[in-house]
């Protein structure tokens, strides 16, 4: 059962997405909030696996909320942003506070209840619409220095495969490994890249033009 906080100032926003996922088997919504100071206070208390997070509401926002919950030590909840603002600033803030996921409001409820999945099952995520806005921005900012540990060819195609949206069997089916080695190989390449998650390696492959070499 995935144990879900809800957090969003709009009560008509929050009674919709209850009815959907309690409707949807294997979730549960155990708790609502409207502001960032009660979502952390609820979060601690009750253990959810996974806050579902507006950005913008009063007092404390989502950003800070999520910043707080993902510095837990593990287990924490995972958090999800689920937000109307697309903006580069608030999907760079998101990923900077440590959300494991961000997806927009106009999802559809097939979207959304995959990206609660995804997310509780330790999987990162950032919907299709954010990934292309994001990139285009990307694409004009400096790009980093070069790794003091490069990564080896295995690990560039893997990269490559990851930055490409596939999932860790798909990549293992792709490149003839066992999704064993497909998963420790991503464990390298996090450790190389200096990033926390398979959303921020895949952030730093398109922002470096890494996806483009052959």
């Amino acid at each position: 059962m995935i144990r879900i906080l809800l957090a969003d100032d709009d009560p008509l926003v929050r009674a919709t997405l209850r009815a959907l996922l309690n409707a949807e088997p294997g979730c549960a919504v155990v708790g609502e909030t409207a502001n960032g100071h009660q979502t952390v206070a609820a979060a601690r208390s009750l253990r959810p696996d996974l806050v579902l997070m507006d950005v913008r509401m009063p007092g404390h926002d989502g950003l800070h909320a999520t910043r707080e919950i993902t510095s837990w030590e593990p287990p924490r909840p995972r958090v999800l942003i689920l937000t109307t603002f697309d903006l580069d600033d608030v999907v760079d803030n998101a990923i900077a506070a440590g959300a494991d996921g961000f997806l927009l409001k106009r999802a559809t409820p097939d979207e959304l209840t995959a990206a609660v999945r995804t997310v509780a099952s330790g999987h990162a995520l950032l919907a299709p619409q954010i990934t292309r806005r994001l990139l285009r921005s990307l694409a004009a900012r400096p790009r980093p220095p070069a790794l003091p540990s490069p990564l080896t060819p295995r690990e560039s195609a893997i990269l490559r495969s990851l930055a490409a949206g596939l999932s860790n069997a798909e990549i293992a089916a792709a490149h003839h490994l066992s999704p064993e080695t497909v998963k420790s190989h991503i464990k390298s390449i996090l450790a190389k890249l200096d990033v926390r998650d398979r959303t921020q390696a895949a952030i730093w492959a398109h922002r470096t033009g890494f996806t483009e070499a052959p």
